[in-house]
């Protein structure tokens, strides 16, 4: 079944008005050096009821020793018994501004065998940057949204049971300075590189400043000049505000394994005609036993029957004349009752073609 997510909008002579929005400038841009910190650790998780890593996963017992070893407690790891202990991984997303104290969420995986995380509690973690110093520290009970149940070789199983959260289980131990005082200028990043929008957005600015303080360096960035002793997070707010015409890029994105198709508002269709068809060949195989007479001295034997068969489509047509709209193709594509992998193709051809004047992404 295709999936079909639309904003449909007619491409006719006032395609480029359609295309024409309104945003404000913090959700097409973002502020240069004001950004998240990706973090990860490793760990274990212990309290689990038998769901745990298997003797075969060495490092979780290794991890478990060294442990002991630094509370004190000498004990060898060929010694340890893991079922109720799995080794993790600790992912974390360290936000601009964090002050020491403050508390993040994590996401803890299984990095071993083990069937399921549900009940336990991650011990001690650090969490490192890509620098390799400790940012966080990371500590609590795992919430698991899946389960997982085995009893006498049957298994039910429910969403993934070997990836949980803690919800603020990690709490900051050293923050990234982003020093914003005295700063004598800020640079706002475009989400997606286009000339139009960024003069939009300087336009915007020095109007909404009073002023000509705001600079068009290329397709994606804009600098703001501050004034001497101006407060910077006031005028960023200011600016962050500001609603301004934004041009986005005309784009189809089809995702072939989920069948899902995306298609923008503003993607121009010119006149096309469509003819799409195709070949099915089934090869079934089916095994008969071939039984002897009675009192003979045959035996029993498994005999392979081979069946081939051949279907030809009949070709399915579709024309979209002079002002046809997204609604249209759509429309159309699912009257022929196209699969995912024939929207994929129909609409490499309409790219290839010209009747598709858009950017077409193939995830």
């Amino acid at each position: 079944m295709i999936l079909m997510l639309l904003s449909t909008f007619a491409a006719s002579a006032c395609a480029e008005d359609a295309a024409q929005r309104q945003a404000r400038i913090k959700d097409i841009a973002t502020v240069e050096g004001v950004r998240d910190n990706q973090l990860v650790g490793y760990g274990i998780v212990v309290g689990l009821h038998g769901t745990g890593d298997s003797q075969q996963t060495g490092f979780s017992t290794q991890t478990l020793a060294s442990l002991l070893l630094r509370m004190g407690v000498s004990v060898p790891a060929t010694g340890i018994r893991v079922q109720n202990l799995a080794a993790v991984f600790v992912s974390a997303t360290l936000p601009p501004f964090a002050r020491p104290g403050a508390k993040i969420d994590i996401t803890a995986s299984s990095a071993g065998d083990a069937s399921s995380l549900e009940g336990g509690v991650l011990l001690m973690t650090p969490l490192y940057g890509a620098d390799g110093k400790i940012y966080a520290q990371a500590q609590g009970p795992l919430v698991v949204g899946g389960y997982s149940i085995s009893v006498n070789g049957n298994t039910k199983q429910f969403n993934h049971p070997t990836t949980a959260r803690v919800p603020l289980g990690a709490m900051v131990e050293r923050g990234i300075p982003m020093p914003l005082a005295g700063a004598d200028k800020v640079t706002l990043l475009l989400n997606e590189d286009d000339f139009k929008s960024a003069e939009a957005v300087a336009a915007g600015v020095d109007q909404e400043l009073g002023g000509s303080v705001a600079r068009v360096v290329d397709s994606g960035t804009v600098e703001i000049r501050v004034t001497p002793g101006a407060d910077v997070p006031e005028l960023l707010a200011r600016v962050e505000a500001i609603e301004v015409p934004f041009y986005p890029r005309a784009k189809v994105v089809v995702n072939e394994r989920t069948g899902t198709v995306v298609i923008g508002g503003s993607v121009v269709l010119q006149p096309v005609s469509i003819l799409h068809g195709g070949l099915a060949v089934n090869i079934v195989n089916e095994f008969q036993v071939s039984q002897p007479g009675p009192m003979s001295t045959g035996t029993t034997q498994t005999v392979q029957q081979t069946r081939v068969t051949a279907q030809d489509k009949p070709v399915n047509r579709i024309e979209l004349k002079q002002g046809a709209t997204v609604d249209d193709l759509v429309r159309s594509l699912q009257t022929i009752g196209a699969s995912a992998r024939d929207v994929i193709s129909i609409l490499q051809a309409m790219k290839s073609a010209g009747a598709l004047e858009a950017e077409l992404e193939v995830q």
